[in-house]
């Protein structure tokens, strides 16, 4: 092979293993665009979360959008979703505040803070906190940028915004004894055109790719006219 050659096998393979990568992306985005429920949310699977204490609130959950805020503000972008119910009929309430507030608020009362979550098998840890103070009802204190309680399923949205935060869950008379089902969702609105847009190019991307490699693989016809060496002469007239 001359050095045309190896050039041109080298960019097709290249450029086909681009395409292998677009494709991927594209079908994942795609199978994911069909994952989601008719509201538009992307769901995680309802699994139990419980503690003996009095809530169940997450680790400092740090957001820094940075300049991409703007990005926040097109479309369902940015949108978040909590659902939760509890599993032994109990009202329940979730909410979510400035962690600063929350830690405050759960001061000396007994709760769990939820520390890892493994998918498969499920399974969550948490760390178990001491108190004997009976907090304010959840839905009477005024730290929440949003909060839902009631009996029943009760759903959360919302709007992601810079800062420290965190999730708490409670039984709405702030009792001990938490036991509940969650489920978290994110609202992704451009899977579907992010889907066929890789795949476009993913396809397009294969077919210069293979047209590459097979330019540089061909054996060039020989501009003489003369046999190749090893084959047969030609017949005497």
């Amino acid at each position: 092979m001359n050095g045309r050659s190896i050039a041109l096998v080298v960019t097709g393979a290249l450029a086909s293993i681009l395409a292998a990568g677009l494709l991927a992306v594209g079908g994942l985005a795609l199978w994911g665009d069909s994952q989601k429920d008719s509201d538009g949310y992307l769901s995680t699977d309802t699994h139990q979360f419980e503690a003996g204490t009095r809530a169940l609130a997450t680790e400092n959950l740090d957001i820094d959008l940075d300049a991409g805020d703007w990005v926040m503000d097109t479309g369902d972008l940015g949108k978040v979703r909590l659902q939760v119910e509890s599993r032994d009929d109990k009202p329940v309430f979730v909410g979510i505040a400035r962690t600063s507030d929350v830690d405050n608020y759960l001061a000396g009362v007994s709760h769990s803070t939820l520390t890892d979550v493994s998918s498969s098998p499920f399974n969550a840890d948490y760390d178990d906190h001491a108190g004997h103070r009976r907090p304010v009802a959840p839905a009477d204190s005024h730290i929440w940028a949003a909060s839902e309680h009631g009996s029943g399923k009760q759903t959360l949205n919302w709007e992601i915004h810079d800062g420290d935060w965190s999730v708490v869950v409670m039984n709405a008379d702030g009792s001990a004894g938490v036991d509940t089902d969650i489920s978290t969702g994110a609202k992704v609105p451009f899977l579907d055109d992010i889907g066929w847009s890789a795949v476009g190019s993913g396809s397009f991307v294969l077919i210069v790719g293979a047209a590459l490699l097979v330019m540089g693989i061909r054996r060039p016809k020989d501009p003489t006219g003369t046999a190749p060496v090893g084959g047969a002469a030609p017949a005497a007239a």
